[in-house]
């Protein structure tokens, strides 16, 4: 069987150091690797022409957020396969030929790598699998068992350039967050099946560009989600209850932990801008035996 063509697509924004150590762990897997910065202000691009002059740099001029420039990466070449590969991950040697060799089969949209956690080896993700409310979670995490496979998280994995441009790649409406959740199921709802390739690795060196529980990430995370809600229909599902008691229980933990309406007022912007005319969430896309109890637990364990 062929080996398919790839491209790595690698967005950045104000993460010199870091991008510095993944595109040298990238320099030797067979693909064309392409850099979109995101306007960062730290000599990003000067680096990347200077040490790295087999790098394709797209520069755009603005921060545009994660799945826009992953377009504009994807705009820029011509391989079978998209990889996507976060700023802040050290892909281990033969990531690209095993993340892209399960697109062999014509029926396989998307395949899921793996990240490990630094120094333990422990897994950080394996793909992403969801409840019944469509709330996404690291498959495998924490030392979880794996459960179902929804799709990739779009910090390791690889895309069918055919089907990825065939559904319309990421919803520019999503800046961050939920952005590779919202492609899978309209991957998924166009007939493609996700993979995953155990031996396609890499080490998240974690560099939260948003900030972990910071303002902007809760911000940029219940838009996310208001917009998941409306679009997939959630709310018109049985498990619309669920969810919104899951939602009550964060905007309220918003409330009174961080004294702040972001996670709600987000949410609302989120839903505006999903529109009207909901999608019907694919057959097999989650995950029945994530129980309720199981979601708070690893929503409060995040």
């Amino acid at each position: 069987m062929a080996r398919v063509t790839a491209d790595v697509v690698v967005p950045t924004w104000n993460g010199r150091e870091m991008l510095a150590e993944c595109l040298g762990a990238l320099a030797a897997e067979p693909a064309t690797v392409i850099v979109v910065d995101n306007a960062s202000t730290d000599g990003t691009a000067d680096l990347v022409r200077r040490e790295f002059p087999a790098v394709v740099l797209v520069e755009l001029g603005e921060n545009v957020g994660f799945g826009r420039a992953v377009n504009a990466g994807v705009a820029a070449g011509a391989g079978e396969a998209v990889v996507l590969v976060n700023n802040d991950v050290l892909v281990e040697p033969g990531f690209v030929t095993a993340i892209t060799a399960p697109l062999g089969d014509p029926a396989v949209g998307m395949v899921a790598g793996v990240t490990t956690v630094p120094g333990s080896g422990e897994i950080d993700g394996f793909g992403i699998e969801l409840d019944r409310g469509v709330a996404a979670y690291n498959r495998g995490r924490h030392g979880l068992p794996p459960g179902r496979l929804a799709m990739p998280s779009g910090g390791a994995a690889a895309y069918r350039r055919s089907a990825f441009t065939a559904v319309g790649g990421f919803d520019p409406n999503l800046f961050a967050y939920g952005e590779d959740v919202d492609l899978g199921l309209r991957l998924r709802a166009a007939g493609w099946q996700v993979a995953a390739a155990p031996d396609a690795r890499g080490v998240h060196l974690g560099g939260a560009t948003a900030g972990v529980d910071s303002p902007w990430q809760r911000e940029l995370a219940g838009f996310a989600r208001g917009f998941l809600l409306r679009r997939w229909g959630v709310l018109a599902t049985r498990a619309a209850a669920r969810a919104l008691l899951v939602e009550l229980l964060v905007v309220g933990w918003g409330l009174v932990r961080h004294r702040t309406s972001a996670p709600l007022t987000a949410r609302v912007r989120g839903w505006r801008a999903a529109g009207p005319g909901r999608r019907r969430i694919p057959a097999g896309a989650v995950d029945p035996a994530i129980s309720l109890r199981e979601a708070l637990r690893r929503l409060a364990g995040r």
